[in-house]
């Protein structure tokens, strides 16, 4: 009996969606709960699992194509596993081949064991095949025998001429100026139209500071071991910077607000979006609550956000909401930047690379761990003085975290 695989309702603004990736071929078998393909919509990506036991039949929405919800994906003809797909599940050396790999494979004509998966679970990705085929064309180490030099009687014209020829020689047509169209993908046109928003609906404006990391450096050191002896995550720089944001925020909730209509909304708790780089592009979950977290809290919840965002598994709740956002373009090495307001929010702190600078202090010039540090905010709601004073009691906090403990 053929069961049809549809896709399902993932939220009331999500009407439609686009395949991203089939993770199993037409004659596989599949079991109940086992992911089958991945579904791109304009807020994230999830993997949409096997209703049943059975062999994927049909595959009847290829990668890329738009779906809406409702939308038969798949059929799957529902039964047990037969004795040639035991034998080929049985194999569990060979890695597990996606479908746009293959077709990439037997396209350029690569063979299977040239490939380093690099995928989940090592499976093989089209971009382990492109990379692969791309070091195969590379081409060979440039011969050691030298060039015969021009004749004295040769002119500079002459030169770069063939033998015979009054012609210049022309280059060999070359690989290295190929043009790839790629659709975007609903997330990426997403983020696209929510940063082209901000900039034309928002006032914003941003504002700088410097940051002396010393005494944070210093008491990390200090504390590490036996932080990560009681809560098994090390002291980072992100668990810190919320705190002082948070901070900031409830004693100058104007950067917390929200414009709604012709009214401001003031929230009373603070929900940090953190932005990260998933797998399909930049995504921003949100640490709910966060006034109430503690800092190993923090960080474990960080660290889980960055994993499955590589992994394409966080949750469209995850990633809604937010009263303020922090991005860290340090990890990148970005020195200074401007970062956009995420909407419909009024704020967004902008993190930057540490770098060992000649600062003043006491009369004397000294070498300290510096970093600069951007607020993006919304004029309307926020006004220079506030974010200026907000981003100074930021300074503040992570140069002295020891202000947090004395809510000084």
């Amino acid at each position: 009996m053929a069961i049809e695989l549809k896709v399902p309702a993932v939220g009331e603004s999500i009407t439609e969606g686009q395949v991203g990736e089939w993770l199993k071929v037409e004659g596989e078998f599949v079991k109940r709960d086992e992911p089958l393909v991945i579904m791109e919509t304009d807020k994230a990506t999830m993997e949409i699992p096997s209703p049943v036991d059975g062999t994927l039949s049909q595959i009847l929405k290829a990668n890329g194509e738009r779906v809406s919800v409702g939308d038969v994906l798949a059929l799957i003809e529902e039964g047990a596993q037969s004795s040639t797909s035991i034998d080929e599940a049985s194999r569990q050396d060979a890695p597990r081949v996606m479908p746009a790999a293959q077709l990439e494979m037997e396209r350029s004509g690569v063979q299977l064991s040239a490939v380093t998966p690099t995928g989940p679970g090592g499976r093989v990705l089209k971009e382990d095949v492109l990379r692969t085929v791309k070091q195969r064309e590379s081409p060979p180490a440039a011969s050691t025998t030298m060039p015969v030099a021009p004749s004295q009687s040769s002119t500079s014209a002459d030169i770069g001429k063939a033998p015979g020829s009054s012609a210049p020689v022309s280059p060999a047509p070359g690989t290295d100026r190929q043009v790839e169209i790629i659709p975007m993908t609903l997330l990426r046109r997403r983020i696209a139209e929510r940063l082209v928003s901000a900039q034309q609906q928002a006032a914003l404006l941003t504002t700088f500071n410097e940051i002396d990391l010393s005494s944070f450096l210093d008491l990390r050191r200090r504390v590490q071991d036996a932080f990560v002896a009681r809560y098994g995550v090390k002291v980072g720089l992100m668990s810190i910077f919320v705190k002082a944001v948070i901070d900031a925020l409830q004693r100058i909730p104007q950067v917390n607000a929200q414009i709604q209509g012709d009214a401001i909304a003031y929230h009373h708790y603070q929900d940090i979006g953190i932005a990260v780089g998933g797998g399909r592009g930049l995504v921003v979950p949100v640490l709910r609550n966060a006034q109430h977290l503690s800092l190993a809290e923090i960080e474990k919840a960080i660290a889980d956000f960055a994993k499955r965002a590589q992994e394409n598994r966080l949750e469209l709740g995850e990633l809604q909401g937010g009263t303020f956002t922090i991005s860290n373009g340090g990890v990148y090495g970005s020195l200074m930047s401007t970062p956009i307001v995420n909407p419909p929010q009024s704020g967004v702190l902008g993190m930057h690379a540490i770098q060992d600078r000649p600062v003043a202090r006491d009369g004397q010039v000294v070498i300290r761990p510096m970093m600069y540090v951007a607020l993006t905010y919304d004029h309307r709601v926020v006004d220079g003085r506030e974010a200026v004073t907000f981003l100074k009691r930021v300074k503040e906090v992570v140069e002295d975290p020891a202000r947090l403990v004395l809510e000084a």
